[in-house]
């Protein structure tokens, strides 16, 4: 590895987190990348304000990181032709709210997101914010018998489940299932509930909206127990919300960070860009799957009206 710059940083009022400010994500030198990606494995969550990125930069930074499991894709209520989606019944309003629920990204897949790069295009009244949670700093905080009681178990996580739970299955389409992101047909991801970063060695918990049917528990006990366990490791200083500003980029730790998006009057429009970075098969797979795997003729249709 070459020279590494200073950035500058400034951490946020929790156990992650930092703001970059002077800094454009266009132009990356060595020494600027070196310093960019040894602070993103440091504080979890880089925000970039008013970078105004172009889609196609979006990828182009996000790829930076690694392979791509999906490109730039809305995560809107607005359509391409301007229309704004508020009704309950909607499908992409059904999406929207579900993700109001802590949860990783695509632990409901063969394999586990790395991270992601998220824009935003147009910011609705109060800024619409984004919430993360440091699952590594809720692992430290816990005592050792509670460490030694989640040793070695495992859940499954599925979006037919979390969706479901919370009342937000979308519409099926005429054979019965789901056309979008996610609603699979393969065998449902089981991931253990405390897992070893692959690339800074720290411990940090597996769980989130999507996790559900712990080894050895029933249902109700399962998710008695995960629910407990949520919401206290979701907890200050644990958690950090950005109050989004239009121009705005972030990049944040998918192996490390839950997130959440929060409630907003969804007859005001908001139009955000997801670029998902793939996580890598040795160490992000399922325990019950060995890599990406072949979805068949599925549409797996991406989120968002305007994808």
């Amino acid at each position: 590895m070459g020279e590494t710059a200073t950035l500058n940083l400034e951490p946020l009022d929790a156990t992650f987190g930092a703001t970059v400010r002077d800094i454009d994500l266009r132009a990356l030198d060595e020494s600027t990348w070196n310093a960019l990606h040894e602070a993103f494995l440091e504080f979890g969550l880089l925000i970039f304000p008013g970078q105004f990125l172009s889609k196609d930069e979006q990828n182009a930074f996000a790829e930076r990181f690694g392979p791509l499991e999906f490109k730039a894709a809305a995560i809107s209520n607005v359509d391409k032709d301007g229309n704004v989606h508020a009704a309950d019944s909607d499908d992409i309003v059904k999406s929207l709210r579900g993700n109001q629920g802590w949860h990783h990204d695509s632990t409901y897949m063969p394999v586990q997101a790395l991270g992601a790069v998220f824009t935003a295009e147009v910011v609705p009244p109060g800024g619409a914010p984004t919430g993360w949670a440091d699952m590594r700093a809720a692992y430290d905080a816990l005592d050792d018998d509670k460490k030694a009681q989640l040793e070695g178990l495992t859940a499954r996580h599925s979006l037919y489940y979390s969706q479901g739970r919370s009342g937000y299955l979308p519409s099926q389409n005429d054979k019965g299932g789901y056309d979008l992101y996610g609603y699979h047909d393969l065998d449902v991801s089981e991931h253990p509930l405390t897992k070893v970063h692959p690339e800074t060695g720290r411990t940090n918990l597996l769980i989130g909206r999507h996790a559900h049917d712990v080894s050895g528990m029933t249902r109700e006990e399962s998710e008695a127990f995960l629910d407990e366990l949520n919401e206290w490791a979701c907890q200050e200083p644990r958690i950090h919300h950005h109050v989004w500003s239009e121009g705005d980029a972030v990049i944040w730790d998918n192996r490390r960070l839950m997130h959440r998006g929060t409630p907003w009057d969804m007859t005001q429009a908001r139009v955000m860009w997801h670029t998902r970075i793939a996580g890598d098969p040795v160490t992000e797979s399922a325990l019950n799957h060995s890599g990406p795997a072949d979805l068949g003729d599925a549409k797996m249709e991406l989120p968002g009206p305007d994808a």
